[in-house]
């Protein structure tokens, strides 16, 4: 079962309580974009064997959304943290780096 801590109320929560919300770390795209580019944006997400950022909403907790890295095979969880950045945080990278070595060459 896959246990996720979320960063915002700190409540070790397993996938039940939890909503699932997809990739992280997309590129939204407005009215201005090209209908190309927008239904990259709706249909085309990374489904990687390996390391994988996703968001997911602690639905039966505080409520918010937050991002987590984690390995889609083996279910090991490197860490989760807030959905208002851009990219993951340094010590993330830094645990996956330890855990996967060479694992930016696959992604």
């Amino acid at each position: 079962m896959l246990i996720l801590t979320c960063p915002y109320c700190g409540v070790a929560a397993d996938e039940t309580e939890l909503h699932p919300g997809g990739e992280a770390h997309l590129t939204r795209e407005g009215p201005e974009s090209g209908e190309e580019a927008f239904h990259d944006y709706l249909f085309l997400r990374q489904n990687p064997k390996g390391v994988h950022f996703e968001r997911w909403r602690h639905s039966h907790g505080c409520g918010k959304w937050f991002h987590a890295a984690r390995c889609t095979v083996s279910l090991e969880v490197f860490g989760t943290y807030p959905a208002q950045v851009s990219e993951p945080p340094e010590d993330i990278l830094s645990t996956i780096d330890a855990r996967r070595p060479g694992w930016r060459d696959t992604a």
